[in-house]
């Protein structure tokens, strides 16, 4: 049998073989082990992917918020067959490679302001656990070695490494692996549908500067001479998709210079056009100290991470015998490299992040027509990126219990969303919300798919709480 043709899989025997050895990622087990079997994935072709049964879905999440310029695309295939060829692997252990070099260079043009330094790694966790590091690192060599705390926002989900854990503000994902590092903080979400629960009313732009103003609050609180760096992602993907409010990353950048503590954004989903630009910080306008991004920037067709450091973080490095003792093997990967080129190469040729710009409000009016339906109270998010949230009451905005939300989201949406050809995600890491997150190549037409599929789910879902 084959292992590249996908009319060659047998179901049966795949779900047999997952059942007996495969431990999947953030899933429970029991599917597999209570006969239900676990969907399988063989093909993918522009936004549509197949699975081993031969039925076909749309995929409204880019794979997992990566595939930003669709699936098949032969020519990134090709790139990775030509250059693994010639070099398939070299670490940037004290030696380096072309594609290395020339992917650094491209993603700091991309970059803003003096972010001109890039520490490339495998994927977004590791991004964000770079930074950590070299945020604790780079005080010490400031002769600060207090300046250890990390600020974050609750329910945002940053990586699962030991580090990167303890800036994630989600406490399922974390109760289970205590203790964590310590010097983690948490500060209010941008979620201006819930501001009434944080004890705010007012304007949306009033709400922004509030919670911008926590982290204030919070640096003074721990003591400024005590926190090194707060974590934000541009528009913050735990919870469904909250962007940020006029004026929120001004005033924090605004903190930030006023107490000397480092600005991180966290842009792993959010780069590469999934807010319309190469960084999204670049859509909000400001400009931080480290960019960590990964996910888009080859389109998953190789696996690859990086941290993008500004000219400030990085001066102390240049001299002397100060090394950052840190890496990864497989970080800035050649094979990885060529890739992201090529891929960044489709971005400019196909102008995909106009793309997203030109058509994100036709995106959200679409399924803003959703809520005329009981069940949905909010759609929010930005560029290809929004969160549908799921209510009791939408004149209350009452929420479900967390029986409810089980058995509303694991026993009824997610399944029957795929069983009506939509990949996406069913989310109760906050309140319950459904993810959108297609490729950044559709249009209209796909919109109105979307949307329709939702409408059908939705509205027997309703049938179902």
């Amino acid at each position: 049998m084959s292992t590249t043709d996908a009319k060659t899989w047998n179901d049966a025997d795949l779900q047999q073989k997952a059942k007996d050895h495969l431990w999947m990622h953030f899933a429970r087990q029991s599917v597999m082990e209570d006969g239900h079997g676990v969907p399988i994935i063989v093909k993918g072709d522009g936004h549509h992917i197949w699975d081993s049964t031969g039925k076909k879905y749309f995929d409204g999440l880019s794979g997992l918020f990566v595939v930003n310029a669709g699936h098949g695309r032969k020519r990134l295939a090709e790139v990775a067959a030509k250059q693994a060829g010639e070099l398939a692997f070299f670490p940037i252990w004290s030696y380096a490679h072309p594609n290395a070099i020339e992917l650094a260079d491209r993603l700091a043009s991309y970059a803003p302001g003096d972010l001109n330094r890039v520490f490339f790694s495998t994927g977004g966790g590791e991004a964000v656990e770079t930074a950590f590091k070299l945020a604790k690192y780079y005080w010490k060599l400031q002769g600060r070695p207090y300046k250890h705390k990390v600020i974050s926002r609750a329910v945002a989900y940053h990586g699962t490494p030991q580090g990167a854990l303890a800036i994630t503000g989600i406490p399922a994902m974390k109760e289970m692996f205590e203790p964590i590092v310590p010097g983690g903080f948490r500060v209010p979400n941008t979620n201006y549908y819930r501001a009434d629960e944080m004890g705010f009313t007012g304007t949306e732009e009033e709400f922004g500067l509030w919670a911008a103003n926590r982290i204030e609050e919070m640096i003074i609180f721990e003591g400024p001479e005590t926190v090194a760096a707060v974590f934000l992602e541009p528009v913050q993907n735990s919870g469904g998709c909250f962007p940020p409010p006029a004026g929120y990353f001004k005033r924090v950048r605004e903190i930030c210079d006023k107490y000397d503590v480092l600005l991180v954004s966290d842009e792993v989903i959010c780069a590469f056009g999934r807010i319309g630009h190469m960084f999204a910080c670049d859509a909000y306008d400001y400009v931080p100290d480290m960019i960590t991004c990964a996910k888009g920037m080859t389109s998953g067709y190789s696996p690859i991470g990086a941290t993008i450091v500004s000219d400030k973080v990085y001066e102390p490095f240049k001299h002397g015998t100060t090394s950052f003792y840190h890496g990864y093997t497989f970080g800035g990967h050649p094979v990885s490299s060529a890739v992201a080129l090529a891929n960044l190469d489709i971005f400019e040729e196909e102008k995909l992040n106009e793309n997203v710009r030109a058509n994100s409000p036709l995106f959200r009016a679409s399924l803003e027509r959703l809520k005329d339906l009981p069940i949905v109270g909010d759609v929010r998010g930005d560029g290809y990126f929004f969160g549908i949230e799921l209510v009791k009451d939408k004149a209350t905005k009452e929420t479900f219990t967390d029986d409810e939300s089980e058995r509303l989201l694991r026993g009824f949406l997610s399944r029957a969303l795929y069983d009506a050809g939509l990949y996406c995600r069913a989310d109760d890491r906050g309140d319950p919300v459904i993810q959108l997150a297609p490729p950044l190549t559709i249009g209209q037409t796909e919109f109105d798919e979307i949307e329709g599929i939702l409408r059908g789910v939705l509205t027997e879902a309703w049938t179902k709480v």
